[in-house]
């Protein structure tokens, strides 16, 4: 996979009115080889230039003609429970002062207008938020890490604090991420599952070695926080088995791309995608 000039492809989800929210593919962009072609994380070992690059081509598609840099946030993740809100102040630092401010965050939520949050993952699980009655999002890096430390439930108890959220009221969207099948774990990784009190017979079964899965792992967290079952979407794309559409750090190796899960609110409830 060469550098193409293609725009980038992009999975949309239906998530509610007035509300972009999608996932990157691997088409489009300027990347190659293991980062080819759209990879727009700062921190995998691209090149800086061709992810500046990718970062353009991929505002002007969620943005055409009225993109400016900054816009969309993404944070250094390092497989933790840091939840940050993006608010007014954080949006008006300088992108050093920025990236300071999200250090070690793996969540995001805001309830501004026309700002594009997002978490990176490559086999790790993408979750997002929205709450239409106070116009408000989030997303959620949940690694298996992540997930054994309940991130998810976290970033809903965050947004019910700052935004007075009803989790009863919220809408949630799984996105692609490696499935039960792929996930092979040691035992160490069992045991931290089950001493977090995981219900390991919903959520494992065992070949030659265990198996997890991290969409169910992670619908049960939303679950316990309020939501109803029947506003949670799980995209069911397994980035092991789809490497060629999705990055996976285990076929690839995690000196390659990550795929960029973010959602924006629209201004004027205007939706694009």
């Amino acid at each position: 996979m060469g550098p193409t000039a293609d725009a980038p492809v992009l999975r949309y989800y239906d998530i509610g009115p007035g509300v972009t929210a999608f996932s990157t593919t691997r088409y489009g962009g300027y990347s190659s080889g293991p980062y080819g072609g759209m990879n727009v994380n700062r921190w995998c070992g691209d090149d800086p230039e061709t992810v500046a690059r990718n970062m353009t081509a991929l505002g002007n598609t969620l943005w055409p003609d009225k993109y400016k840099d900054g816009k969309i946030v993404i944070p250094h993740q390092t497989h933790g429970t840091k939840v940050v809100h993006v608010d007014s102040k954080l949006m008006a630092m300088s992108i050093t002062e920025r990236d300071k401010a999200l250090e070690s965050t793996d969540a995001l939520m805001t309830d501004i207008e026309d700002v594009c949050i997002g978490v990176s993952t490559a086999d790790c699980i993408p979750v997002l938020l929205y709450d239409n009655e106070h116009r408000a999002v989030c997303a959620v890096h949940a690694g298996w890490r992540c997930t054994v430390e309940r991130i998810t439930e976290k970033a809903v108890g965050a947004m019910t604090e700052t935004f007075d959220t009803n989790p009863s009221r919220l809408k949630a969207v799984i996105g692609p991420g490696i499935s039960l099948e792929a996930f092979e774990v040691g035992d160490e990784v069992y045991e931290a599952f089950t001493d977090a009190g995981f219900c390991m017979e919903t959520i494992s079964r065992h070949k030659d070695k265990w198996h997890i899965d991290l969409w169910e792992c992670n619908r049960h967290q939303l679950i316990n926080t309020g939501i109803p079952q029947t506003n949670i979407t799980i995209d069911g794309t397994c980035t092991y088995a789809n490497h060629e559409m999705f990055f996976s750090a285990r076929r690839l190796g995690t000196a390659s791309g990550r795929i960029f899960t973010g959602i924006i609110v629209r201004s004027a409830h205007q939706e694009r995608h």
